[in-house]
């Protein structure tokens, strides 16, 4: 025992305990529950599993900053997360708070990552689906947004895809998308609604690819049961196909654009001289002029009205003035190459003479400028000829007309 001399019994004081963490250690003071929130505090602590306790929160905080809207949503998903009407409710939300950042904005990021959460349970909500394609279009993100539209097809039934393709055919169409890509999601959707083959048609015009364009437009022409969305008629599509056959010719490979042209022709007596200018046209771009020539004459021989008559002979004369033309520049730049070589001197050897003798022969002789001029002019002495034949092909029975060609 301790004497009583002893001085007064020091006693060992313990160290004082840290202090315990608080539960909302990460969350800012001001989204603490306020004595106004208790009541709806307590109905949800007694049935935290029952949506009416958790809207009646949110309708009543209404008028409170988002962050702490935020925090209310993230408890009541926690406790539903299988509601529809909740997750909805915050998606929206949280996209009209993100709405006035630019995109690049980290707050982008975590509304992403709140549709990837949702979507583990709401993947079968199409307008979930269509809530975050949107926001992956306005970001911009194209094989985030590729990806998601894929899973959002594979998702929903088929009897929802009508809600997600237009989405998607937005994003084929942005500038920023890679042509292949579009190329691949327009076919695709063909097999969904193969109704809109014009836009696909559209679509591979405006890509510049031409072989694919002229396919689908002849697949579209051959099926009698092909109705266009846009109110073309058959009659439009079949020369939207005579413009990339003729204008895009040595693209174009595995039809038979003489046969189509011609049963086009056949076919449609209306603008019967566009399609025969564009068949002539076509060998003009293939460089086949006599072959052009022949169906210019074949062109004015046989259409029925003054006014198909005006737009063949317009474009024959323009062909055959501007095959004149080309010969006549081509002359004189060989006559300036001639004159600045000049005169070579030295023995020729009989060979060489007689190459140039032969060479000389009017049989071999390529300056064919003299026929071509006096092809141009008998074609325009012609033109009265012609058209005479186009007013007694309408009436076989004019008199004067029969007079006046004698």
């Amino acid at each position: 025992m301790p004497s009583a001399a002893a001085g007064p019994a020091e006693v060992a004081l313990a160290p004082p305990a840290k202090a315990a963490a608080l539960p909302f250690a990460g969350i800012s003071p001001d989204l603490y529950p306020t004595e106004d929130d208790l009541p709806y505090e307590e109905e949800i602590l007694r049935e935290p599993f029952k949506l009416k306790g958790w809207w009646r929160y949110l309708v009543a905080r209404a008028a409170a900053p988002f962050a702490k809207r935020a925090v209310i949503y993230e408890r009541a998903l926690k406790a539903l997360p299988g509601s529809y009407k909740l997750w909805h409710a915050y998606l929206r939300e949280r996209l009209d708070h993100v709405r006035p950042h630019p995109i690049s904005h980290p707050a982008y990021a975590s509304l992403n990552n709140t549709f990837e959460r949702a979507l583990a349970t709401m993947h079968k909500m199409p307008r979930v689906w269509v809530l975050y394609l949107t926001s992956l279009l306005d970001q911009r993100l194209l094989t985030r947004g590729r990806r998601n539209f894929d899973r959002a097809l594979r998702a929903l039934p088929v009897t929802q895809h009508d809600r997600i393709w237009p989405l998607y055919l937005r994003l084929a169409s942005l500038p920023a998308c890679p042509v292949e890509t579009s190329f691949r999601v327009f076919r695709r959707y063909l097999q969904f609604d193969p109704s809109h083959a014009e836009d696909f048609i559209e679509f591979l015009v405006s890509a510049e690819r031409w072989q694919e364009a002229a396919d689908r437009l002849a697949s579209v022409l051959n099926d009698d049961g092909f109705r266009s969305v846009k109110g073309k008629t058959r009659h439009q599509l079949w020369l939207e196909l005579c413009d990339i056959l003729t204008k895009h010719a040595d693209e174009v490979a595995g039809l038979k654009v003489d046969a189509i042209l011609r049963g086009g022709i056949r076919k449609f007596t209306d603008e019967v001289g566009k399609l025969w200018t564009s068949l002539a046209d076509y060998y003009v771009r293939r460089t086949l002029y006599e072959k052009a020539r022949d169906v210019f004459e074949e062109g004015v021989s046989s259409v029925m009205t003054v006014q198909e008559f005006s737009v063949v002979f317009e474009a024959y004369t323009q062909f055959e003035q501007s095959m004149l033309a080309a010969k006549l520049e081509a002359a004189e730049e060989d006559g300036a190459a001639g004159s600045d070589e000049g005169e070579k001197g030295g023995k020729k050897n009989k060979v060489e003479k007689l190459e140039k003798e032969l060479a000389a022969c009017w049989l071999n002789d390529e300056d064919d400028t003299d026929l071509r001029l006096a092809r141009f002019e008998r074609l325009l002495d012609r033109r009265p000829e012609l058209l005479s034949s186009v007013l007694l092909r309408q009436n076989p029975h004019n008199v004067e007309e029969w007079h006046r060609e004698s």
